[in-house]
């Protein structure tokens, strides 16, 4: 029964978030703070993630492929495959999960317990929509750039690290990475961005803002929201990919 209270108290908090707003011009200056607050500052992490995780895969597929029966360009091929298909959609965001989950809840907890949230509501101000959608929206809007350029510094971090390495020659991995392509598996991975922007902001957002007690139950709901996040992000990863690729 306390998953049903939770699944309602979640519905019924997103129907508040996407109800009109009071003042866009307000809300549009949110949303650009947000942008910078969850994408701008998130991107050194990737960036590092990203170029290195590229270039243990390169190295692993080429140590891997050691029947002559296997192309040599197949190490670029399975690089880009990795990268695109689910390192970057699924794992980063499972990584931005533990840096934006627990940022948003715990920033959303903090006004809850200081009763900034409560002197919004006296104020007339519909405090679900000012606190929680810019959040959504930057989030949604965001996280695909990021997304984006982690696919890039993955696959450019797997051609630098196998040439330093000698794991491939510069053709053969170029050719690997254009082999085969199919432009239908950007629509599959940014489709399971998009989603997880959504889970991430707004499952991190409904924790925070039903916060209640003191700086302790600020901890846990920022551990319940990268938590629920995590599980959830999988959940929907395995009934996308079983949506798209069966």
């Amino acid at each position: 029964m306390n998953l049903f209270f939770h699944l309602g108290r979640y519905f019924i908090l997103i129907k508040r978030v996407f109800s009109k707003p009071e003042k866009l011009s307000v809300y549009f200056k949110q949303i650009i703070h947000e942008i910078d607050n969850i994408g701008i500052s998130s991107l050194p992490i990737i960036a590092i993630i990203s170029f290195f995780m590229g270039g243990v895969i390169t190295i692993q597929s080429a140590f891997g492929f050691t029947s002559p029966l296997v192309p040599l360009y197949a190490v670029g091929f399975t690089a880009r495959e990795s990268m695109l298909l689910e390192f970057s959609p699924t794992i980063v965001c499972l990584i931005l999960a533990g840096k934006i989950g627990s940022n948003i809840a715990s920033e959303i907890g903090s006004m809850r317990i200081t009763e900034q949230i409560d002197a919004l509501e006296i104020m007339g101000i519909n405090s679900a929509g000012y606190l929680i959608l810019p959040k959504i929206a930057a989030g949604v809007f965001i996280m695909p750039f990021l997304i984006a350029i982690s696919m890039f510094l993955g696959i450019l971090g797997g051609y630098v690290m196998g040439i330093a390495t000698g794991a491939c020659s510069s053709y053969e991995y170029i050719y690997g990475i254009q082999a085969f392509f199919e432009p239908w598996k950007l629509y599959y991975s940014f489709t399971k961005v998009l989603t997880f922007a959504f889970l991430i902001t707004s499952i991190s957002s409904y924790f925070g803002y039903y916060t209640h007690g003191g700086a302790l139950e600020v901890g846990k709901s920022s551990t319940a929201a990268v938590v629920y996040s995590s599980i959830l992000i999988l959940i929907f990863n395995f009934l996308l990919t079983q949506l798209f690729l069966t």
